[in-house]
């Protein structure tokens, strides 16, 4: 096992009604600006619930909508502005992963005086995490389980066609609440996406290669065991509290950093997938539902061994020489995807060999030059993986 430094000082507060908890959560003379994204929040009643707890209390509540699906910098920026004017000093997102997202850049920039007027600069740090000391506080009420972001320090941001990563040590959230019966009122095909997401999240720090991180590869196994579990189950039937709440659960603690202490991680997939979000506007999960068989096909060889064990392990594959069994995994991994209604072709969201120029172009441009665990997916690579997924 890899040396690993693991941090995580978020607070759960997970369950039926956990909202009734907030009100204490929040310091009782906050200047608090809510963030959330469309009107699902009022027609389902959270956003009600949230303003009844935050009432209990002599403090300041404003608010924000409008953060879009890979949330707009340009968007979070009018955010900022608010904070800066209204003194606001605790931030609450009350949504699914692009408003928590959404909601952490604005916490880094809203304070950071020495980027006034050049904000956009903090788009550019990457995996660094921005150089932002001093960050306003946030929590979240978790609306839709995919990204994680209600338990660790990362967000996605878009500006243009950049879609950029943006990190800081000062962006776990205080706390986030998980009810999932707030989740019950999602389309179908955004839990979908929130299983393919936790799933692919989970493979990018399990099928690398091993170092005998054992209570990791264990845990990750679980995970994936579960999604397969209740995946299909959670989105026939969303009302199915039991189903539901394990899919919450695992989407958090696939991206709390956990799983990926002590282990290589890959996040190939990922990065190829935001490019096509960027230029194509195809929903995240779906673009990584593409791209993942595809990676495991063209660098089987590198990822050998944890692919037989994944094979193994979450399918019980073990006949037939290696490449059969690799090859097998791979199938069953997009049955799986297709069972819950995601396909796995570029060609099924309409992109053609000559759209790959452009995703190429954009991973040149945002210097992904060397991804994966063993920093060898170039340009070719990625080129050949598009190509396969085709």
């Amino acid at each position: 096992m890899n040396n690993f430094v693991f941090c995580n000082p978020t607070k759960i507060v997970f369950g039926k009604g956990q909202v009734q908890q907030l009100n204490s959560l929040i310091p009782e003379n906050a200047k608090v600006l809510i963030t959330y994204g469309g009107g699902s929040i009022f027609k389902n009643g959270v956003m009600n619930a949230v303003k009844e707890e935050l009432a209990k209390s002599d403090r300041k509540v404003f608010e924000f909508g409008g953060i879009e699906p890979n949330p707009k910098f340009e968007t979070l920026m009018k955010a900022v502005e608010i904070v800066r004017k209204e003194g606001i000093d605790f931030l609450l997102a009350v949504g699914g992963g692009s408003v928590m997202d959404g909601t952490k850049f604005i916490a880094i920039t809203a304070p950071a005086k020495e980027f006034y007027g050049k904000e956009e600069e903090l788009l550019y740090f990457g995996a660094k995490g921005t150089p932002v000391k001093n960050v306003l506080p946030l929590g979240t009420v978790a609306t839709l389980p995919a990204t994680g972001s209600e338990m660790n320090n990362g967000g996605v941001v878009t500006k243009g066609t950049d879609k950029m990563p943006v990190f800081n040590a000062g962006t776990f959230p205080v706390f986030s609440i998980l009810d999932p019966e707030y989740t019950y009122s999602l389309p179908a095909t955004q839990v979908a996406n929130g299983v393919v997401d936790t799933f692919v999240h989970t493979v990018e720090q399990y099928v690398t290669y091993p170092v005998d991180g054992r209570f990791q590869d264990r845990t990750s196994e679980g995970i994936l065991q579960t999604l397969i579990e209740i995946g299909s189950k959670t989105i026939e039937d969303p009302k199915d509290y039991d189903s539901r709440a394990n899919l919450v659960w695992c989407s958090t603690m696939a991206l709390n950093g956990l799983i990926g202490s002590g282990v290589p991680q890959d996040w190939s997939v990922h990065m190829i997938g935001h490019e096509m979000t960027a230029l194509y506007g195809i929903d995240h999960a779906k673009t990584l539902a593409v791209v993942l068989p595809a990676m495991w096909r063209v660098r089987k060889d590198q990822k050998r061994e944890k692919l037989l064990q994944y094979g193994e392990r979450i399918f019980g594959i073990t006949s037939g020489s290696e490449d059969e069994r690799i090859e097998a995994a791979i199938v069953k991994t997009e049955e799986f995807f297709n069972s819950l209604g995601i396909k796995t072709r570029l060609s099924d969201y309409g992109l053609k060999s000559a759209d790959i120029k452009d995703i190429l172009a954009n991973l040149e441009k945002h210097k992904m030059l060397a991804l994966s665990e063993r920093g060898d997916v170039d340009l070719k690579v990625s080129e050949q993986v598009l190509k396969t997924a085709l």
